[in-house]
């Protein structure tokens, strides 16, 4: 079956860094897109960042540019998402999502049909 595992979350404080993996099982990882949301407490789900499934286009919502960084390792069926300068407003449930041939323009919740459980960012200031 389709499992996405994430890792990497932890309590931080404002400035520092974490990187984020999201190792993938029982799909095809080199054809789907992947994607990043985040879920603050009491907030809705929202997107974070999105990579090609061919790898060569990204986009990032507008709070994360130039602070985030989304890549993906198709020999190890992991997307990753390097975050600095870490901010409060950060804090959240980060999960990852996968599209088969998903753009990365796909931002919606509901765009996406297979996600993780998750893992716990929490930025301290």
């Amino acid at each position: 079956q389709v499992q996405l595992v994430e890792s990497g979350g932890g309590l931080v404080q404002a400035g520092d860094s974490l990187t984020l993996s999201c190792v993938v099982s029982g799909l095809d990882f080199s054809a789907y897109g992947m994607a990043w949301f985040r879920q603050a407490p009491g907030k809705e789900r929202d997107f974070v960042a999105a990579i090609h499934w061919s790898g060569v286009q990204v986009h990032y919502r507008d709070s994360a540019k130039g602070r985030f960084t989304i890549s993906r390792d198709n020999a190890r069926n992991t997307v990753y998402l390097q975050m600095n300068s870490l901010k409060p407003d950060d804090t959240g449930i980060y999960y990852c999502a996968a599209r088969a041939y998903g753009g990365v323009y796909q931002t919606a919740v509901r765009d996406y049909a297979d996600w993780g459980l998750g893992t716990q960012v929490t930025v301290s200031s």
